[in-house]
């Protein structure tokens, strides 16, 4: 069908706009900071702001969904966005460039969980491995041109395009969810959970913010701790509001459905180590190899080449193995492969560290579109949008605890070497430690149902051959 292909590009308007946004601004700070009277350390409150805006209103986008409609929101977080983009271009001090980036992490806070929960609401869970294939194609072509982009840009023209671009982006995505996406939303909505969202929205900034900055010298290490601490209390506290709470902001009763709690918490664990990636890889051939940030940027891109050409063998290899034997050997498959760019040191030869990165990035494909999908495989519609939200904050708070760790690894082994300058050798600890993270998700996945999410599996490839074998899956 048509809107089985038609809506997941739609979607994937989002995920491009945001994960293009992240990734080309670290290649543009010295410009920008420069421009704007500051200094770029200082104008790593951009960034961090951004993922503080971000942790704050993740907890609230699927009843906010549920209460307007999953089209409005969508389209009105676009809209968001590209005003905080518009605002990042115009901005002529730190205080401007910050206050907007707060604007665009609002926007994304709502337009990254919605627009899976569109995807999700909008195609037959027989086709959802497919449809989240097509999602996921045109979003990482957004950190595949991000960083060579940023840099590109910045060099020979001017940082503000780099925000700009995301305006006509933007307007496509607007107009496309107007004329291809019904505004679907709960008939009777959840009562809003005040207490529950305030709760979760400081946990979840204490932690991401704290995490993000641990290991970074941005702010004093007690204040980080603190940060941390006041976190992990609210994030507690919202544990105990939940198990008293009807109806709470965060529905941690969805990790009793087995899919679930498998893709939320191993997938947690998997990213709380290969998340640290995209953190370590630029800064390795930056500070190890002596690259440009456009060098470097140039050579991450062989990660999406690899990931792009593993996407329409994904839901062949799920009917053949299922979730479970897939995502388990696959986490030890991927996780050595991140290993492996502890022998990334002056000398190696290029086509190795290109060879490493692209089967690297094939068997992370794998890995990230069986956890996307296995988290929906039991979820019913009425409890979709509280899923989302649930994915959408394990993923963002595992993702900045792989940067803290990464981040502490690399300042650990610098202090135990007893010298102030990064080789590339500094870097070999933690990329191995981070394996062996990753690769320690494999016993969450072994736990899990040898079945689990297998009817989602069976008929995502049954479908591909049309309605008649469809059919004939669906009553086998």
């Amino acid at each position: 069908m048509l809107s089985n292909r038609i809506v997941p590009l739609i979607v994937a308007v989002a995920l491009f706009m945001e994960n293009m946004d992240s990734t080309v601004i670290a290649t543009s700070l010295p410009a920008i900071a420069a421009d704007i009277g500051t200094s770029p350390l200082t104008l790593k409150l951009a960034i961090t702001s951004y993922l503080l805006s971000l942790a704050v209103f993740l907890p609230v986008s699927g009843w906010t969904a549920d209460r307007f409609g999953a089209r409005t929101v969508f389209r009105a977080a676009i809209v968001v966005f590209m005003t905080g983009s518009i605002g990042c271009a115009l901005s002529g001090s730190l205080m401007q460039f910050v206050i907007a980036r707060m604007i665009e992490g609002m926007g994304g806070a709502m337009m990254t969980p919605v627009a899976r929960l569109i995807l999700v609401r909008s195609v037959d869970k027989r086709e959802l491995v497919l449809a989240m294939v097509w999602v996921t194609m045109p979003a990482l072509i957004g950190p595949l041109i991000g960083p060579p982009l940023g840099g590109f840009i910045t060099t020979y023209f001017s940082w503000h395009w780099i925000f700009l671009i995301n305006v006509p982006i933007g307007i496509a995505g607007v107009v496309l969810a107007t004329l291809f996406i019904k505004n679907v939303r709960a008939e009777t909505p959840d009562p809003f959970d005040p207490k529950g969202a305030v709760l979760a929205g400081i946990g979840i900034a204490g932690l991401v913010f704290g995490g993000s900055v641990l290991g970074l010298s941005f702010l004093p290490l007690p204040l980080t701790i603190a940060l941390l601490l006041v976190g992990a209390s609210a994030a507690a506290a919202y544990v105990l509001h939940a198990r008293r709470t009807p109806v709470p902001i965060l529905d941690l009763r969805l990790l009793r459905l087995p899919s679930l709690r498998a893709a939320v918490l191993g997938g947690f664990v998997y990213r709380c180590g290969i998340g640290a990636m995209p953190f370590l890889l630029p800064l390795t051939l930056q500070l190890g190899f002596n690259m440009t940030a456009f060098q470097a940027g140039l050579i991450t891109v062989a990660n999406v080449i690899g990931a792009l050409g593993m996407k329409m063998i994904i839901p062949r290899l799920l009917q053949r193995f299922g979730f479970r034997a897939a995502l388990m050997i696959n986490a030890f498959v991927s996780s050595a492969l991140v290993a492996l760019c502890a022998t990334f040191v002056p000398g190696v030869p290029l086509v190795w560290i290109l060879g490493v990165l692209a089967v690297g990035g094939f068997f992370r494909s794998l890995q990230y579109t069986s956890l996307n999908t296995l988290a929906y495989a039991e979820v019913d519609h009425a409890r979709m949008s509280r899923a989302t939200s649930m994915v959408a904050v394990g993923q963002q708070l595992s993702i900045s605890i792989g940067v803290a760790i990464g981040a502490a690894l690399v300042e650990l082994t610098l202090r135990l070497r007893g010298h102030d300058t990064i080789t590339a050798a500094d870097f070999q600890p933690a990329w191995i430690v981070i394996a062996l993270i990753g690769a320690s998700a494999s016993f969450l996945f072994w736990r899990m149902p040898v079945d689990a999410g297998a009817e989602v599996a069976r008929r995502s490839v049954g479908t591909e051959a049309g309605p008649t074998a469809a059919t004939d899956q669906k009553q086998g």
